[in-house]
């Protein structure tokens, strides 16, 4: 990165560097915080007094060239949490993603979480109330399953054995009894 570039952005907070690249990052819409703030909520009230620690759009330095600012992660190493950053993968990580930044969370960033560790991502789309979740597995992230809330119409089209099949809530890897529902997820998502 040229140093005419870093000084134009060093005073600010609202940037990521993915693959060496600097993307600004815009304000977000108002679903995108009602679910940051549920999750974090969650995540919250579910890891105190646990060793594991969850935060709030907190920096997240994975090399020189990914530098990303996550919606959510859960971080259980205190060694790689320092005042600026988390200097490492986190555990878990969420990404509440819109039309602008799906391919940069489907594709640099996902390949950067596995790339350095990340055991368990979230890919959030608030619109659709849709979170799709990949977990570690030989060392790659692996969709795991994808989690839907129905609108009643789309229900009712479901077959019996569809219906059977469909899951309201996700089981966080890292805990034996970390489970999150859907619908407070998306709680007062419009």
């Amino acid at each position: 990165m040229s140093g005419a570039v870093y000084s134009l952005i060093e005073n600010r907070e609202d940037y990521e560097i993915i693959n060496g690249k600097i993307y600004m990052m815009s304000s977000p819409k108002a679903n995108h915080v009602r679910v940051n703030g549920n999750i974090h909520g969650i995540f919250r009230d579910y890891l105190k007094g646990k060793t594991c620690e969850p935060f709030n759009q907190f920096n997240v330095f994975l090399s020189e060239e990914d530098h990303f600012i996550p919606d959510e992660i859960i971080v259980c190493d205190p060694d790689i949490v320092e005042d600026d950053a988390v200097h490492g993968a986190p555990d878990l990580v969420v990404e509440i993603s819109s039309a602008s930044t799906a391919r940069r969370d489907r594709m640099e960033k996902f390949n950067a979480y596995e790339k350095y560790g990340v055991k368990e991502y979230w890919i959030i789309f608030p619109q659709e109330k849709r979170v799709e979740v990949y977990l570690r597995k030989d060392d790659k992230l692996v969709l795991d399953n994808v989690y839907s809330v129905y609108q009643d119409f789309e229900w009712d089209n479901l077959t019996a054995e569809k219906k059977a099949e469909v899951k309201f809530e996700i089981k966080i890897s890292l805990y034996d009894d970390f489970y999150v529902k859907l619908e407070d997820i998306f709680d007062r998502v419009k």
